[in-house]
Formats: C-alpha cells, structure tokens, sequence
C-alpha cells in the first residue's frame, strides 16, 4: 500500500508486506521514503507457530504455551541488529532502509498467533492462542531511548498506539490490547535496539480486569470514576505528582507496589487510546519523557524497567469506567543489586514495599531533566 496521510491528521503511514507473509507499517512525521519490498531475516518464514492456552482451575485464568518462543532472537551480537534497517541485502534485518520515524511489524516469535488451531488435549480445557503480537521500533537509532525523543516524535508513537489499538479491537477474537515496553536485559529483553510490544489478546487478562472490575464497582457506588478520583486526589495533596499538565498527570500512587513506581494518565476519563486528542497524546508524551528521564537521572544510568498501558477492552461496548493510563514498574540497581520479586509476592502475590511513595515521588520532583 502506498504512503497516506490525511489534512485531519499529522503523520503519514505506509503498509508492506514482507517475504514471509508479515505485515510491516511504516510512520512518519514527514513523507516516508522506502522501498516497496519490506526484508525479513528468513524470507521463507518456516512453518508457522501454533500456541495454544489452557486453563488454569485455582487462579482461574488462561496461560499461554508458546514453545516456538525458545527459538527467538536473543542478545544477537552487536554487528548484527534486526531491528535496524536493512544495509546488506545477504544480511536482511526486520526493516527497510528509507525515511521513517517509527516501524511496527508482527512478531516473528509471537506469544498469540491469528491463525493458532488444535490445541492439544488438556483435562481442564484448552483452546487455541488466537491474537497477535506486534513490534514497536521506536526509532532508527539503535543507541536511544524512548525517552531520548523529541516530543514530535513521542506524539507519534502514542499515535501509533491508538491506530493499532483501534486496528486490533476490529478483530473477532481479540478482546484486549496492551501496549507495553520491557526496558533492560533485567527484566528479560532480547534486543537493545529501543523498542515495545503491543499484545492483542483473546482474552482479558487477569490485572487489567481485575482494575476495571473495580472501577466498574466505584463507578456504580459513586457516580464517578475511580482513576479519576485519584488523579483529583493527588493533584490536590501534591506530595507524590511528579509531573502535571494541562492534559496528563504522573505520579507515585499511594498505594505503589514498587520504588519509583509511576502512573501516567490523561485527565479527561479516556477509555483508550483511540479516544486521545491531539493535545492529550502531546501532553501524554510529555509526561512519559519526563518521568522516564527522571528515573534515567536518579542515578545517571538508565533504569530498567515495564512499562505496560491499560485500557477498556476491545468488545465495541461502552466502557464509561475505564481510564486510560500507563503504569511503570522500573528494576532498581539499589546498593550494588537488583530487587527482584520473590516468595511473597510471586508465590502469594502479596507485596512488600521496603520505601514510601511520597519519599520516592519527592526524589524524582529533585531530579532535573530537559525536554529537548
């Protein structure tokens, strides 16, 4: 498909197709220059992955079986990036050379697959992984960050977000859509080159409809929105924003399971991404970079860290109690080690929090950062 843009928009997409049958988006804030024929590592593709689900009695929640996933991309040598555009064609990466800004494309080793059948038998259950799992390249240069970007160029990204979000909820069997970005070898990334994921599930998973269903009951009790609540809250006491806008707050929730931990919403109860005007996906870009920075300039390293969006499902029904935020979970180099869960909060999924938000918000209001 040809590069398109619209007068009502600020950006210009372009679809491809690679070799294996994936598809590849390109954006821009200017005209994109590429080529026609998108690269893929291994143009015939292989035979294509099969995950299933099965379910889960005592949780009661569906896990994903994804096996195909141990034969991934990881940690490639550094003269080799396959998120980079292409410059030798016996050497093809996942992207074209050419004038872009930001590249989605299906994930070769995806967790949930559209075509996914015949699950194997399971005593309680199974189905197959229908869904899909998308790449986010954030920018050509393997040496940023998210935060490194011009605010422009955030806006696009979060553009970006709301475009496959609204592509991905027309599915029949997607019924959440997470954006997300693991940031660091500490939390499991594979490639370094800056980049998310958007997840398309069949299904909507356990902490995002746990939130909803308890905006859903605040709603009902109060008339008003639970995220919404909060926000007026922490805007008011102050002791914990870390950022306010016209259009989006980031703050250490009161009740932060984790050191630094931030959220990041617009004010206006958004359901989702599609529902963003353009001054809210600014305003929201600008609070990313500048708590992300603040976390970079805690210690003048970057902070590794999971930064996950959560949004109303992808049903086609009004979701008046869902609110569109982020939510940012960073992996602390604290005293030469890192924190990782343990015990109590993998085994029982009770949390031990060793700082109090209101410490930890008032060090990153300390931290100085420029929104370049």
């Amino acid at each position: 498909m040809n590069a398109s843009s619209s007068p009502a928009t600020d950006y210009h997409v372009r679809r491809l197709v690679k070799p294996d049958g994936r598809a590849l988006w390109l954006y821009g804030r200017d005209p994109i220059e590429a080529p026609q024929v998108a690269p893929a590592p291994e143009p015939s593709g292989g035979p294509p992955p099969n995950p299933h689900l099965r379910w889960h009695p005592l949780r009661g929640e569906w896990v994903i079986y994804a096996g195909h996933r141990q034969n991934r991309t990881f940690l490639p040598p550094a003269e080799y990036d396959p998120l980079a555009p292409t410059t030798d064609a016996a050497a093809p990466t996942e992207l074209p050379a050419g004038r872009y800004d930001v590249a989605v494309f299906d994930n070769r080793f995806p967790t949930l697959y559209p075509g996914a059948s015949d699950p194997p038998a399971a005593i309680l259950g199974a189905r197959p992984a229908r869904g899909a799992c998308e790449v986010v390249v954030y920018s050509q240069d393997p040496s940023g960050s998210f935060a490194a970007l011009p605010l422009s160029h955030l806006a696009l990204i979060v553009r970006v977000w709301a475009e496959r979000t609204r592509a991905l909820s027309a599915l029949d069997y997607v019924a959440y859509v997470m954006p997300f970005e693991n940031r660091g070898v500490e939390v499991g990334v594979s490639l370094p080159h800056p980049h998310g994921q958007i997840y398309a599930y069949p299904f909507v998973p356990p902490i995002p409809a746990r939130e909803l269903a308890m905006q859903e009951a605040h709603l009902a009790r109060t008339g008003r929105g639970l995220l919404a609540d909060i926000l007026e809250r922490e805007s008011r006491e102050r002791t914990r924003l870390v950022y306010e806008g016209d259009d989006a707050v980031a703050f250490v929730p009161e009740f932060a399971r984790y050191a630094y931990e931030l959220w990041v919403a617009p004010r206006r109860a958004t359901p989702s991404f599609s529902e963003l005007t353009g001054p809210e996906r600014l305003d929201l870009a600008r609070a990313l970079k500048t708590v992300l920075l603040k976390l970079d300039g805690l210690w003048s390293v970057p902070m590794p860290y999971v930064l996950v969006a959560h949004q109303a499902p992808s049903d086609g029904a009004a979701h008046p109690e869902a609110h569109l935020h982020f939510e940012i979970y960073p992996v602390l180099r604290m005293k030469g080690r890192i924190k990782y869960l343990a015990g109590s909060e993998l085994g029982a999924g009770a949390f031990t929090a060793d700082t109090l938000p209101e410490e930890k918000a008032a060090e990153l209001r300390d931290v100085e950062v420029r929104l370049a």
